[in-house]
C-alpha cells in the first residue's frame, strides 16, 4: 500500500466522524458512529482480564470495523433498519473492501464473517458490547431525547446477546438498574 492509497482509505473512514447516530451524548449532542465504535473498543479493552481466555485484540478489531459500511449509508437505528438497508450496506462495504490491499481486505472479510456467524466467544463479546453501548449511551443521554418506544427498548434490549456470559448478564442487569433509576427520576 502506498502512502497515497493509505490516505485515500483514511479519508473515506473519516466519514464516520461526521456520521450521526440516533443516540445523543449526556450533553445532548448527537453522537457520531466513530464515537460509538471507539467506546465499544475501549469497553473491550477494559475486559481483557475479565475474559483472559479470549483474544481481546480481535474483539477490539471487530469493534473498530463493525460500522464501516455506515461510511456509505449513514446510521439507521436498529428499530428502523430493514433487510434492504442491511443488503445495501453490505454491498457498499464489500465494494470498499475490494479496494483495499489484498491481505487487509482478506483479514477484514474474515472478521466480518466471524462477526456475522457469531459463534466464537470474540464475536459474541463484540456483539454484546455493540448493543450494550447503545443502551448505556441512552442511559447517559437526557431522557427528553428518548422516543416513547425506547422506554421499553431500554428495559428489554440486548438480554439475548449477553445470555452466553454470566458476567455480561450481570452487566446488563446493572444497566437495567440505571435505566429504571433514570425513568424513576423523570416521574
Amino acid at each position: 500500500m502506498t502512502p497515497k492509497d493509505y490516505l485515500e482509505i483514511v479519508h473515506i473512514i473519516n466519514q464516520l466522524k461526521d456520521t450521526p447516530r440516533h443516540c445523543v451524548t449526556k450533553n445532548n449532542r448527537i453522537e457520531s458512529v466513530a464515537e460509538h465504535s471507539w467506546r465499544i473498543a475501549m469497553m473491550a479493552l477494559l475486559l481483557e482480564d475479565t475474559f483472559s481466555d479470549v483474544d481481546i485484540d480481535k474483539v477490539m478489531r471487530m469493534c473498530i470495523i463493525h460500522d464501516l459500511g455506515e461510511c456509505f449509508t449513514g446510521d439507521i437505528p436498529v428499530f428502523l433498519k430493514t433487510n434492504e438497508d442491511r443488503q445495501q450496506e453490505a454491498k457498499l462495504l464489500d465494494e470498499f473492501l475490494d479496494t483495499l490491499p489484498e491481505q487487509l481486505s482478506h483479514n477484514m472479510r474474515a472478521l466480518y464473517q466471524e462477526m456475522e456467524a457469531c459463534q466464537s466467544r470474540e464475536a459474541k463479546i463484540f456483539k454484546a458490547l455493540d448493543k450494550l453501548e447503545a443502551v448505556i449511551q441512552h442511559n447517559e443521554a437526557p431522557i427528553s431525547s428518548w422516543e416513547e418506544h425506547e422506554y421499553d427498548l431500554q428495559r428489554h434490549y440486548a438480554f439475548d446477546v449477553v445470555a452466553f456470559s454470566s458476567w455480561l448478564s450481570k452487566l446488563r442487569d446493572e444497566i437495567l438498574k440505571e435505566t429504571e433509576y433514570k425513568i424513576q427520576q423523570e416521574q
